[in-house]
């Protein structure tokens, strides 16, 4: 799997325990749905103690942080204020995370709806993002993963061997490409041979697969 072609119109990179992922998910399966495309969905696992550190909370309280300055904790403090205005919006709870999670086996899960059940992906994204963001999904337990694949009407048989086997096996050739393809962080878009961040250019999405009629729109976040 290359990091930057697909046959699809649009490839998305998510991860579950991104916050700026998560409310982009709705807006971009709403597009999907009002275009009567299939996009390519895929993950991209962040490893975010690289480059912001790590810290580890308990009943809100900081109990244990490394490579965290003052200055990192504030922009993380923002990032998070930032995305609970649009979690808000769709009604959706956004609570900062207690440590910084090992998301690989939700996000193989996504790998495994795509080739199993495409016409679930909306609904095991529900099935995982919401209660997550809401501290109730223990996302490193695979049995919690499993269960969320039921729920979303997705069978769960063989995807332990998915994960240890060729699932796995995709992920993890996907995430060194990234950054020499020029892709950091979640949401990322790509269309043709443009890299978009951010469900702030979906209008301009919108407006690409379309037929590009008119003017292109302004770069900015819809309502939702």
């Amino acid at each position: 799997m290359h990091v930057l072609k697909s046959d699809a119109p649009l490839i998305i990179y998510i991860d579950i325990k991104s916050p700026y992922a998560f409310v982009a998910v709705r807006p971009t399966l709403a597009l999907e749905a009002e275009l009567g495309l299939q996009f390519d969905w895929r993950p991209l696992t962040l490893d975010i103690p690289s480059y912001l550190g790590s810290a580890e909370k308990k009943k809100g309280k900081v109990v244990a942080s490394k490579g965290r300055s003052q200055r990192t904790w504030n922009a993380i403090r923002y990032s998070y204020r930032d995305a609970r205005r649009y979690a808000e919006r769709q009604g959706l709870i956004l609570k900062g995370t207690e440590k910084i999670w090992d998301s690989r086996l939700p996000n193989i899960g996504i790998l495994w709806v795509m080739q199993t059940a495409r016409d679930r992906l909306g609904a095991y994204l529900e099935a995982v993002y919401p209660p997550f963001w809401r501290r109730e999904l223990d996302i490193e337990d695979i049995s919690v993963v499993e269960g969320c694949l039921n729920a979303a009407g997705v069978s769960a048989v063989g995807f332990a061997d998915f994960v240890s086997g060729t699932g796995g096996a995709q992920h993890d050739q996907l995430q060194p490409q990234f950054h020499p393809a020029g892709i950091y962080g979640v949401p990322t878009y790509i269309l043709g041979d443009d890299i978009l961040f951010g469900r702030e250019h979906i209008p301009y999405i919108r407006w690409a697969l379309t037929g590009r009629n008119g003017p292109a729109p302004d770069i900015a976040y819809e309502i939702a």
